[in-house]
């Protein structure tokens, strides 16, 4: 961003001096960047965008102030192509623009504690979540009877849950440090700002002062000079009286009146340059201030900017952490074997390999008892089930029905 001379600064009152180019009324300038435009804009300018633009030699630096009639200005402007800076007022007085500065600088260290707020805010949300998901990590019961490589899943699952919550409780401890930074930013331009507003503020006040003191001066000149007339209009209707004392009293009161106009001359041409000079430090100031005030919003957008930056790479971060986190849990599950978690069930769940006898009939009035249920016979131990039989699509099959050469049962 432009920081003096021809390329432009934050000035937006008085007139074009060697460091910025700003002025009363209208004013033809060229070089100035997009940044200039914008801070002209917050300053009380009125920019006006043209084709093209051009150095007028009258506006550089070290050269004398131009000061166009508005309608001129802006004819002059409209036909060379120029940027058109129309300050809002030529009082001597005014501080629009500065004032408007000032307020544009309270936005942007609003906007910097709102970001420092929702950082806060933020990091809140991540803590809560965080101890909420270690609680639930680490009380509440998740497959807990499962066995063999589906409960070593289960278990990888849960440590990473828990990994994920502490990361997100570190993730709220850093978006607080990232809020103490901005504050402690916030502060620190409050601070250096200050002392440029103590100055200004100064400043104002002796123009303010400077400038009644010159009008109750000119006030009082002027009074002196309708004396000094109404005095000589006297002595030239006394001319042709008889009464010589009447006539010196007439001489003694113009030569009076014309001493007073002559001191008050005085006194008013002291307080005009007292005036100038008054304002040329102000002007002095005002340039000052607003390098130093451009400078301070070339950082703090800079800064916030970063810090956004910062707080999205930190949310990035975290999606990848816990994405990581979760391709742990996805390899164990990977590693999961239906086949061996059933093997190992049977293995260490088994009652046995033999099935229950067959109860056997015993007739009451006959002791003897059979060795088998009537109708059955006994035969040898076999398992309960035995292996599946594996079906055969054979045409010729009669266990399998066929239309037109289509199986219902196998194809």
């Amino acid at each position: 961003m432009p920081r003096s001379g021809t390329k432009g600064s934050l000035c937006t009152e008085g007139q074009v001096g060697s460091p910025a180019p700003f002025a009363r009324g209208l004013w033809l300038v060229g070089g100035v960047n997009a940044n200039l435009h914008l801070l002209l804009k917050m300053g009380g300018f009125k920019v006006k965008r043209r084709p093209r633009s051009l150095y007028l030699p009258s506006l550089r630096a070290g050269s004398a102030a131009v000061v166009l009639p508005p309608q001129a200005a802006r004819s002059l402007a409209s036909r060379a192509g120029h940027h058109v800076l129309c300050p809002q007022s030529s009082d001597i007085l005014s501080t629009a623009g500065y004032d408007c500065i000032i307020q544009h600088l309270n936005n942007g260290r609003k906007n910097c504690k709102e970001f420092e707020d929702f950082l806060k805010e933020r990091a809140s949300i991540e803590e809560k979540y965080g101890k909420d998901l270690l609680n639930l990590s680490r009380k509440k019961p998740c497959g807990q009877s499962e066995i063999n490589t589906l409960k070593r899943a289960l278990e990888v699952f849960k440590q990473q849950i828990d990994s994920v919550a502490q990361c997100h409780i570190q993730l709220a401890q850093t978006l607080r440090e990232e809020a103490r930074k901005m504050e402690e930013f916030r502060e620190k331009q409050k601070l250096q700002r200050k002392k440029t507003e103590l100055l200004m503020d100064t400043a104002h006040k002796q123009k303010s002062l400077q400038f009644k003191k010159t009008m109750d001066a000119k006030k009082s000149y002027e009074q002196k000079c309708r004396d000094k007339d109404e005095a000589e209009q006297a002595v030239h209707r006394s001319a042709n009286l008889v009464n010589v004392k009447q006539q010196e009293k007439l001489f003694v009161k113009l030569a009076t009146a014309k001493t007073a106009v002559e001191d008050s001359d005085k006194t008013y041409m002291m307080q005009i340059n007292t005036l100038d000079k008054v304002r040329e430090d102000w002007q002095s100031e005002h340039i000052k201030a607003c390098e130093i005030f451009e400078a301070q919003e070339c950082e703090r957008i800079n800064f916030f900017r970063n810090a956004l930056w910062l707080h999205l790479n930190q949310l990035s971060q975290q999606c990848v952490t816990s994405d990581d986190m979760y391709e742990e849990v996805r390899k164990s599950l990977e590693a999961c074997s239906i086949e061996k978690d059933i093997a190992y069930f049977v293995s260490h769940r088994k009652t046995g390999q033999t099935p229950p006898a067959p109860i056997m009939y015993e007739n009451f009035y006959c002791p003897q008892k059979n060795t088998a249920p009537q109708g059955k016979a006994p035969g040898p131990n076999l398992a309960r089930r035995g292996p599946l039989p594996v079906p055969k699509t054979l045409p010729d099959d009669p266990d399998y029905s066929l239309v037109d050469n289509y199986s219902l049962i196998y194809q």
